[in-house]
């Protein structure tokens, strides 16, 4: 374990998360902070910056939401850019190094590996697994030092919707800005769901999602939580169905709607146990 990381955070890890809105809510944060408890060596602290604090479980430490000075929000891009309301200089009572989670994501072993890593002033990302080719991190799992991202928090609230329209993604914003450079996580600790999971076709009809041994942590974005995944269901659309029910639905339009055939025929999951196993509270 970095000493000096620890160090910097008074020898506790600091893991935190941010919800708004009805989206989640309690039942993602409760099932977030039970993986979080069962896979790190404390001491450690779990902070969720939230606009409502019903259900929670008590050892969830709350905080209200950390305030952004912009008069609108970006609107259609795809980035997640409420999450620059943690990139002021002050995050509740918190300081030096934290680790942000995202609401979906599904934990499947220590994260004790993500306090090793560099220095107390590093920011570290995982790797954005959906862009191969570009050098872009992926905020769904990020450490950052409380402070450390002022710089972009300015010029986002300086423009926000100039800076959605150029960057599209907020991760792309903080890759491509961070003060001094931004570092990655090993590639093979944060999966993404659907690339590093889900067989290609034909597999994908006889083989539930396999869970590779050394990841830590799986991400499930644009649509397809752990829930879906558990029912064997292809994101909010999709609908449990045998293979065969399902291949028969490549000629139905009104199941296929506008999805072209072979892409519809990739996306089919069976039930995946493991997800089921890990993403409870």
């Amino acid at each position: 374990m970095s000493s000096r990381i620890l160090a910097a955070s008074g020898g506790v890890k600091q893991v935190i998360c941010i919800n708004w809105g009805t989206k989640y809510g309690a039942p993602f944060i409760n099932r977030l902070y039970a993986m979080v408890r069962r896979n790190i060596t404390p001491p450690f602290t779990f902070t969720c910056f939230t606009d409502s604090r019903e259900n929670l479980n008590p050892d969830i430490l709350c905080e209200d939401l950390p305030p952004l000075d912009v008069e609108a929000m970006p609107t259609n891009t795809l980035g997640i850019w409420s999450k620059s309301r943690l990139w002021g200089p002050k995050l509740g009572d918190l300081s030096g190094p934290v680790l942000f989670l995202d609401l979906d994501i599904v934990i499947v072993a220590s994260l004790d590996v993500f306090f090793e890593k560099g220095e107390p002033d590093d920011v570290i990302l995982a790797r954005n697994q959906t862009t191969p080719l570009e050098r872009m991190g992926q905020t769904s799992l990020f450490r950052f030092p409380v402070g450390g991202l002022v710089s972009l928090q300015e010029k986002f609230r300086a423009d926000p919707q100039g800076v959605a329209d150029k960057y599209r993604f907020e991760q792309r914003f903080v890759t491509r800005n961070v003060p001094g450079g931004v570092k990655f996580f090993a590639r093979h600790l944060v999966l993404h769901f659907r690339n590093d999971c889900r067989w290609p076709f034909p597999l994908n009809y006889v083989l539930a999602p396999r869970l590779p041994k050394r990841a830590r942590v799986v991400l499930f974005p644009r649509g397809l939580w752990p829930q879906h995944a558990i029912e064997g269901r292809y994101g909010v659309r999709g609908v449990p169905a045998t293979p065969l029910e399902h291949i028969k639905g490549v000629t139905d339009r009104a199941k296929r709607g506008k999805t072209a055939p072979f892409k519809y025929l990739r996306h089919y999951i069976r039930p995946t146990p493991w997800v089921a196993e890990h993403w409870r509270e």
